[in-house]
């Protein structure tokens, strides 16, 4: 057997040139939204596994945010489906390297033999040679990370403990990513795609580990990493969501493409919300004379920020919804700002009272940076959205209207979001003009927890 498991589908899913794989990985990468204010690396990645010119720009979001990480990062633990050797386990390699046109990745040696004991963990380099689920990612991590080893398994009949079991041995601190390659559904026509798509991320957000194969062709490896992340307390974050038909393929008949990003909380995210929430609950308590909560302080309230503030009430009905885009004064005075005029000047409600107090609870939503999106007709912009990420601010004339991403879970398509959006914006759902314009931008959400 070779020492070095060569490469598959170098020529085929990707350039075999290596300037020409250099070329397109980065030409992906660019088109990624680097708006990144993570103090750590991420520890989990879920990213698709197509074709490059299929699914690499939604790879490319999830890989982008390891750039800042290149040096820190030097291992990568990668799992994905076997698509055409059967396997009962895990499968992990003999070879002591793994090829692409971009060089030779090591394996990982030592963490192999930290699997040696659990038996659902099988060496077998036949499951590998002509995988491609884990071959697609590495000329990503070849790109974006410096020296690093490579963990490659591939997971065909195990169930969530045991893939969990596995991923809990190598766990490893922030010198240790893991990757999960794993396409959505299949062949569905683009608007039933969609659909499917979007409560399989909404599944996977709430960490759902019972997904089928009929939900995510890697739903075996991605149930166990779920578990994993779930237990780790991991925090998750959809990047984006596409299909087959949005990037080079016939509408008809798609694969649906997703890319997630699973981080440690950080201490500081968790100070921030809870100052954020206090501050937006005392700005209402003063107008009500309601008793105060105490509040933290953070050297974020004090730095230009937009937000938006929501309320629900004891149902979880919705309260009120206020907010601002531009960053025009400090975020601490914009969420106080927001909070009294979502209690007390959201015209869709009556004003909040002392009777609606003791049952309130309150969301904010702190605003990343506006970026345009290029759309001269509506079907574009409908390519263009990523349900689930994008908030979306209209402007037409004296028109205008913004939704932010929490939207998507009542309206799950592009076509019913944007229909809401000018609707709000007071157009018909039907209008379009190439004057219209799109601006897109992601939003860090903090709610309070109910008692």
């Amino acid at each position: 057997m070779p020492s070095t498991r060569a490469a598959a589908v170098a020529g085929h899913f990707y350039p075999a040139d290596a300037a020409a794989l250099r070329e397109q990985v980065a030409r992906c990468l660019e088109q990624a939204d680097t708006d990144d204010e993570r103090e750590r690396p991420p520890k989990l990645l879920i990213v698709p596994h197509a074709g490059y010119v299929y699914s690499g720009e939604i790879a490319a979001q999830a890989y982008a945010l390891l750039a800042r990480w290149r040096e820190r990062i030097t291992r990568v633990v990668l799992l994905g489906p076997v698509h055409r050797v059967p396997v009962r386990g895990l499968a992990a390699p003999t070879v002591a390297a793994f090829q692409t046109p971009l060089g030779r990745i090591p394996i990982d040696r030592a963490a192999l033999a930290d699997l040696r004991d659990l038996p659902q963990v099988v060496r077998d380099d036949f499951a590998h040679a002509p995988e491609h689920s884990l071959e697609v990612q590495l000329p990503f991590l070849q790109s974006v990370l410096a020296d690093f080893a490579l963990l490659p398994l591939a997971v065909g009949d195990a169930s969530p403990d045991e893939v969990a079991a596995v991923l809990e041995r190598v766990w490893g601190g922030d010198e240790t990513l893991i990757v999960i390659s794993s396409d959505l559904s299949h062949y569905l026509p683009y608007a039933q795609a969609q659909l499917r798509d979007g409560q399989t991320v909404q599944r996977m957000l709430r960490f759902d580990t019972t997904l089928g194969t009929h939900d995510a062709c890697g739903a075996l490896a991605l149930n166990g990493a779920l578990l994993a992340a779930q237990h780790h307390g991991l925090v998750a974050q959809l990047l984006d969501v596409r299909n087959s038909g949005d990037t080079a393929g016939d509408p008809a008949r798609v694969v649906g493409y997703a890319a997630l990003a699973f981080d440690t909380p950080s201490t500081d995210t968790a100070a921030l919300g809870e100052a954020l929430l206090a501050a937006a609950r005392n700005a209402i308590a003063r107008v009500l004379q309601c008793p105060e909560v105490p509040e933290p302080t953070h050297a974020a309230l004090a730095r230009p920020g937009a937000c938006f503030v929501t309320l629900h009430d004891a149902a979880g009905e919705l309260r009120g919804c206020k907010g601002r885009i531009d960053p025009e004064r400090s975020l601490l005075e914009d969420v106080c700002a927001n909070a009294e005029s979502a209690a007390f000047d959201d015209a869709r409600f009556a004003r909040l009272t002392c009777d609606d107090w003791a049952g309130l609870t309150i969301e904010v939503s702190v605003l990343g940076a506006l970026r345009p999106l290029r759309a001269r007709r509506e079907a574009d912009a409908l390519r263009a959205l990523r349900p689930g990420v994008d908030g979306v601010v209209l402007d037409w004339g004296d028109h205008r209207g913004t939704l932010l991403p929490q939207v998507w879970q009542q309206l799950p398509t592009p076509r019913e979001f944007l229909q809401a959006l000018k609707h709000k914006a007071g157009l018909a759902r039907d209008f379009w003009a190439p004057e219209v314009r799109l601006m897109r931008f992601t939003v860090r959400k903090f709610e309070e927890q109910k008692a």
